[in-house]
């Protein structure tokens, strides 16, 4: 089966070796354009294109697929099948028509919860225990194609982004090669999502990252990992500016003597009261310098016994 890649970063990357490991023919893998990236802002390739390139696989980096300007590109491949990884772009209908069996995408939850950009993040923030990457047929509307298959992925208590990411791709990658196996094999089975029981992950926007004390401290904490370590979680300083919290650990006690946001605890870590709980801030940024432990930032005296943290209000 001739095979089309979409997808752009890390996450399809992981997939996309998935695929080659596995002895697909990959006819070409498409990805976004190049980004210019960091302070220097240096023109930078995403990891599909990186992976692409060496290992041999023709790389398309199309502006737009809209009007018919992907046409001439999937006449020249000629795809049997489109495999997709948060390629990052809807696919319009002429894409989706084209090849013979069909557009197949891994998304990294167990839809119908969680459809849209941000899975992974809205999954941690909701405090969900499980999550996963459903193997699914592309059709119009935003990831409401039939199922072929799910592979669940529990949620560790203290899993970040990061850690959560790593496994959802690793799980992608599995998904997307069972799911086209079945395709050759004539034995997949698809099963139309529940529209009742649909979610929707909206992008991360700043006023996402903003914490707010006052809120219970576990809801806090599960903020941060699932921030972390990008874009972050972030409050505001007595003087100001900008905190980003990158890591941390949670502690359920009572704190009714101290106001949300007080710091209560300047050793190890950066400790602050929530409500419940305290908040022990491990990995922190402020604004305008790099990522360091808080027991250093300490040492410099950022912040004091007493000295209060608020929400930012960017965002609002």
């Amino acid at each position: 089966m001739k095979i089309l890649f979409m997808g752009t970063p890390e996450f399809a990357r992981v997939v996309l070796d998935a695929l080659f490991l596995a002895g697909h023919t990959l006819v070409g893998a498409v990805t976004q354009p190049d980004k210019p990236q960091g302070r220097r802002r240096i023109l930078t390739p995403p990891p599909v294109k990186e992976y692409a390139l060496a290992h041999g696989i023709p790389v398309f980096q199309p502006t737009t697929l809209k009007d018919g300007a992907f046409a001439a590109t999937l006449e020249a491949t000629d795809p049997e099948l489109i495999a997709v990884a948060a390629y990052g772009k809807i696919l319009p209908g002429y894409v989706l028509d084209y090849p013979r069996f069909g557009c197949l995408n891994a998304h990294a939850s167990l839809l119908p919860r969680w459809r849209g950009a941000a899975p992974i993040q809205r999954a941690i923030l909701a405090g969900d225990t499980v999550t996963g990457v459903t193997a699914m047929r592309m059709a119009a509307g935003l990831d409401t194609g039939a199922m072929i298959l799910q592979i669940p992925v529990p949620i560790g208590p203290d899993d970040t982004y990061a850690v959560l990411h790593d496994a959802l791709a690793q799980a992608g990658g599995r998904a997307l090669c069972e799911a086209i196996a079945r395709l050759e094999a004539g034995t997949a089975q698809e099963t139309e999502q529940n529209e009742e029981d649909a979610t929707y992950a909206a992008k991360i926007e700043n006023a996402d990252c903003a914490l707010d004390f006052a809120r219970p401290v576990g809801e806090v904490y599960d903020r941060v990992r699932a921030l972390s370590p990008s874009p972050a979680a972030a409050a505001r300083m007595p003087d100001g500016r900008l905190l980003k919290i990158i890591a941390a650990r949670a502690e359920k006690t009572d704190v009714r003597d101290a106001a949300p946001g007080t710091v209560v605890g300047t050793g190890a870590s950066l400790d602050v009261a929530c409500a419940g709980g305290i908040l022990h801030v491990l990995t922190l940024q402020p604004e305008g310098k790099a990522r360091m432990a808080a027991a250093d930032f300490l040492r410099g005296r950022g912040l004091a016994l007493g000295d209060r943290l608020s929400t930012p209000d960017f965002g609002a």
